[in-house]
């Protein structure tokens, strides 16, 4: 997979998953765009530890979506146009309908759902207009095993992702014939730090025997799959969903 020259933007890429696609495009010869919320230390340590040149760091409320437009704007007249975005940027809140009271539950279901499904979705419309004027591009959204076995303590979460992929396949179709491929990469439990806390509890072994393989995803395995999904050679695998999640969930 060789991405030389190629221009990416990676939205939540100031650590975890979105830290380590960022660093394995680098790798592979891409000008990067780090994307961040509130985290510019974070974002700052990313974009140092790129490999290459012509790296950007930029910020944006993925609930915004006066911020997307602005975002994209920027990663375009900033890096001269934009190949590959990959939209990343999440947010996880519990928010269990037998514990919370109303107010509280709709103040969870509108933040998660506007960040993670209409901030993806108003990314994707900002890029394809980029990308059909330069004749194609790329779309790789990362959701979660959580779109298909369920989210019971944090539904809304569940929902946006699942909204995700059908926004993804939607979209895949509507974007062909522009030479625009979108994929999707459905992670399980990750080795991040999100996911640390969990890890190391009493709960730890449990969450990692989901797994036959008896551990949790790295990130970099996460990475591999989005970049294989952004490679050129694999266009007809456009609107795909790659579950990443170590055979804790299969579906046919």
């Amino acid at each position: 997979m060789d991405f030389t020259n190629k221009i990416v933007l990676v939205t939540g890429a100031s650590r975890g998953i979105g830290a380590e696609i960022a660093r394995q495009f680098a790798l592979k010869g891409a000008r990067v765009a780090v994307h961040y919320h509130t985290n510019l230390a974070a974002a700052q340590t990313v974009l140092s530890s790129l490999s290459g040149i012509g790296h950007l760091m930029i910020q944006a409320d993925m609930a915004d979506s006066a911020a997307v437009s602005r975002m994209i704007e920027a990663v375009v007249s900033q890096m001269g146009g934009l190949d590959i975005l990959i939209n990343n940027a999440g947010i996880y809140e519990e928010h269990p309908v037998v514990q919370v009271d109303y107010a509280a539950w709709q103040t969870a279901w509108e933040r998660i759902i506007q960040t993670n499904l209409i901030g993806a979705a108003n990314a994707m419309f900002c890029a394809a207009q980029i990308m059909m004027r330069q004749g194609g591009g790329r779309i790789v959204n990362v959701s979660s095993r959580g779109a298909f076995r369920g989210e019971p303590t944090a539904p809304a979460y569940g929902a946006s992702k699942a909204g995700m992929n059908a926004m993804s396949q939607s979209l895949a179709v509507a974007l062909a014939p522009h030479k625009i491929f979108v994929g999707v990469v459905a992670p399980g439990w990750v080795e991040t730090d999100m996911a640390a806390a969990d890890l190391a509890s009493p709960k730890g072994d449990s969450i990692r025997n989901q797994s036959p393989l008896g551990r949790v995803a790295k990130p970099e395995e996460v990475a591999y799959a989005v970049l294989f999904l952004a490679a050129e050679q694999t266009a007809f695998l456009t609107g795909a969903i790659l579950d990443v999640n170590g055979a804790s969930y299969l579906r046919t």
